[in-house]
This record gives structure tokens, sequence and C-alpha cells, in this order.
């Protein structure tokens, strides 16, 4: 029976390599996994995956009957649905622990890394497997992705040593290169539905029992939305529904290395002490916040009291 490896919804680029790479290590090994992914490709994705020579992983979004090898997540909200009617057999990850659980041992791999492309590259590396260079080009843009060219503060030696490494695999010339066109495709957003742009990057997060939302756009520079605000508060407004108590939007400037938070929450009040930050309208400016796994949702965490 064949092994799905799967990242979580609303895909990046990282959860969308991770599962090529380490379905190829496992093939690797004589095993039988085939990359999915779990909803639709964002542009910086689809520009990686065209630039390395890889169609589209089949998409799963219903784990029923199925063995799931999970990267780059192990929540159960950014899972594939009905994970509990599948079996969950590898977790390979750079985020803090999920909720996901499972009934007996399995391969579980998580690194304080800017990236799961760099806790695979260590991987292949105690197997002794050697990385196809396109493999290895799809692994290195995952971490100047997830790392922003060395910018997050997830970023640790780690992640450079792997970029260096791959890079060599792949024979990319210009890592620098390479992340400009990656931004360029990410950033895009003329003509795109506000709806569209709030899910390119999105993840639900149970905070203590109350759901919130925190989607991230990374922009070249903010002017790129200045006309399309409105449209964007009010695909958040659709999202938050009933169901959420929070809805946020990173719209996180490269360049400037800070974000612009939209805020729309049942408590602005408890938002606003998170990040020590007073409300603008519905938005906040934060300085060098660039990660949302390591600056957004620990702030939250706390002010939620998880």
């Amino acid at each position: 029976m064949s092994v799905y490896v799967v990242g979580h919804k609303s895909p990046d680029t990282d959860s969308v390599t991770a599962a090529i790479a380490y379905a190829a290590l496992m093939k690797a090994k004589g095993e039988d996994y085939v990359p999915a992914v779990a909803g639709k490709l964002n542009p910086e994705s689809e520009m990686v995956l065209k630039q390395f020579g890889f169609a589209t992983p089949e998409t799963l979004t219903d784990a029923t009957g199925k063995k799931i090898a999970l990267v780059d997540h192990s929540d159960l909200a950014q899972a594939p649905d009905n994970l509990a009617a599948g079996e969950v057999v590898a977790v390979v990850d750079h985020h803090k622990i999920g909720d996901v659980t499972t009934n007996q041992p399995i391969f579980f791999c998580n690194m304080p890394v800017g990236c799961t492309g760099t806790v695979l590259k260590i991987l292949y590396d105690l197997e002794g497997v050697k990385v196809d260079p396109k493999v290895a080009g799809l692994m290195l843009a995952a971490i100047l992705s997830d790392t922003v060219n060395f910018k997050s503060p997830t970023c640790t030696d780690a992640d450079k040593k792997a970029v260096k490494e791959l890079a060599a695999i792949a024979d990319v010339k210009d890592t620098e290169a390479l992340f400009m066109e990656m931004l360029k495709a990410k950033s895009a957003v003329a003509g795109v539905p506000a709806m569209d742009l709030l899910h390119r990057d999105y993840k639900d997060f149970d905070m203590k029992g109350k759901k919130v939302g925190v989607g991230q756009l990374e922009l070249a520079t903010l002017d790129q939305v200045a006309d399309m605000r409105d449209a964007l508060y009010n695909a958040m407004k659709e999202q938050k529904g009933s169901e959420r108590h929070s809805v946020l939007l990173m719209l996180t400037d490269v360049v400037k290395e800070g974000t612009d938070l939209m805020v729309l929450s049942d408590d602005p009040a408890l938002i606003e002490g998170a990040f020590g930050k007073k409300l603008s309208g519905n938005s906040m400016w934060i300085d060098g916040m660039m990660s949302r796994k390591k600056q957004t949702i620990p702030n939250l965490q706390k002010a939620f009291g998880c």
C-alpha cells in the first residue's frame, strides 16, 4: 500500500517540495512513497516546480483509508481531512509539535531550523542517500523561501549550510537571483481575487479552544496592495464568519523587513496586547516581523494563555 506524503493545506513551497523530496528519499530506500499536495499551489511553488522540471503532485484532501506521511506540519487543522480515518506513519517538520496523535510509534523528525528542506537534507546525509540534482533544486528553493533569503529569525547555520551544499548539487550559481525570481512570483498580486491572496499562505491554529487564522503575503513593497486593502479585509470577514475568533493577515515587506498586520478579531485589545502595538484602523506595523512561526504565533499563544 502506497504512503502519501503531504504537506499542509494552503501549501507553500516548503510543503510542496518537502513532499517530493521525502518521497524521493524513501523511494531510494525501496519504499513506495508518493508525493501529494493538500490544495492549490501558489505562484511561487508553480514557478519552482517548473524551474526544476517537476509536474504538480496529485492532490490529496481526504486521508480516509490511506497511509500518510506529514511534512511541514503536525497540526490536525492543517492536515488532510479525516486524518483519524487514515494512518499516519511519519512526520517530518520544523514547526512546534502539533496535536496529531498516533496509536503506535512512528518515524517523527522535528528540528528547530528554518525549513523542512533543511531537515530533509540532514536526513539524506544520515541515510547516505545522494540527492538528485533536480530534487536538490527544490529543497534549495524551499529554504530560500522559508528563511526569506536568510533574513527570517528562523534561519539557522544549518539552513545556510544546506543551501550551500544543495546549490552545488543543483548547479545553481546564483542563489540571490533564484530568490528574487521566487519573490517576483510570490509577490504577484495584480488581478488576483482577495480571497485567493488570503489563502495563498494561510493556516488555522487552535488557541486554547479558539480558532485563529493567520495568512501571510510576502511583498516587495506594501504599495502592491495599497488599492486592495478593503477587498482583503472583506475576504478576512468572510473567512472569519462565526467559526473563528480572529483572522490576521501579515503583509510582510521583504525589503523593509517588517509586517503590516491586518487584524479582524472578537477581541482586538487582546491582539494589540500580544504585540505591544495599537491598531491604526484595522492594521499595525510591526518592525522586524518576518516569521509567522517564530514571531506571530508564539505571541498569540502567550496572549491566549496557551
